[in-house]
């Protein structure tokens, strides 16, 4: 039988097969588009030029309102939200834009001056990816924008969907399906649950499960892990899989094997 003429695309490159031969054309990475939610002009500032020099495209504002419209007009790669602004909580725009289809696989990085325990768990269980306290490290920043772009865009090493029992998982559509009810995750959480059912049985460490989720040598404290296995863990509680993770005492978590 003839093979079929298609075109296919991996990240930066096109992979064209016609009439039996396959050609491959590398496209031109296009900078990260960042939106900046802040109101301090310094910090806003700082965020701004530190973002440029690194090759990024950057809009800013002050406000939640004015955020939204810019959204409206122009989806961007990564949001970097402060907490405390004038018309609006950053917190409150997150779980709104969490809520939305539109925007509920943006990738979200917490700037704050608000550094306590609670609120940093508060921050990353409304849905934020990851989460600053003020003052932080432009460096740092800037590796942590690249590890949430990498996981939303090409992240994931799989791109078959996964099946495990009536779960299912399809990393090119961003798409998790228990029975016939889709799932509502983050960016971080799905790479979790990925990784799990990936490895049926197989026990993670925290810090293997950062390696994995957010990257190595990235510096995130392993109670950010506990904090979003609980919000993943409120997903699947409302499904026939509720008890698809368990905790390993002392190590940390798996997942059961499901026939």
């Amino acid at each position: 039988m003839p093979v079929e003429d298609e075109t296919k695309c991996h990240g930066s490159v096109i992979s064209i097969r016609y009439r039996g031969v396959e050609s491959k054309l590398s496209i031109p990475s296009m900078p990260i588009k960042v939106l900046i939610v802040e109101d301090e002009r310094a910090i806003q500032e700082l965020i701004a030029y530190t973002c440029r020099t690194s090759g990024f495209e950057v809009e800013r504002t002050t406000t939640v309102g004015e955020a939204q419209r810019k959204i409206e007009n122009h989806v961007p790669d990564i949001i970097l939200l402060d907490w405390m602004l004038p018309d609006c909580s950053g917190l409150e725009w997150l779980n709104e834009l969490r809520h939305r289809e539109e925007t509920k696989t943006i990738p979200v990085i917490m700037l704050t001056a608000r550094g306590q325990e609670d609120d940093k768990v508060l921050g990353l269980e409304v849905g934020a990816d990851d989460y600053m306290v003020k003052p932080f490290s432009p460096r740092e920043l800037i590796a942590r924008i690249r590890v949430a772009i990498r996981h939303r865009a090409g992240g994931t090493e799989a791109e078959e969907k996964i099946v495990c029992g009536p779960l299912s998982i399809d990393p090119t559509k961003f798409e998790i399906k228990v029975a016939d009810q889709t799932l509502k995750v983050s960016v971080t959480e799905f790479r979790m649950l990925l990784l799990f059912a990936q490895h049926p049985g197989r026990v993670y460490s925290r810090q293997q499960i950062i390696d994995k989720v957010w990257g190595y040598g990235v510096c995130i404290d392993e109670r950010t892990v506990d904090v979003h296995m609980l919000r993943l863990r409120k997903q699947l509680a409302r499904t026939v899989v509720k008890e698809l993770i368990e905790t390993v005492h002392g190590i940390g978590y798996r997942a059961r094997e499901i026939v």
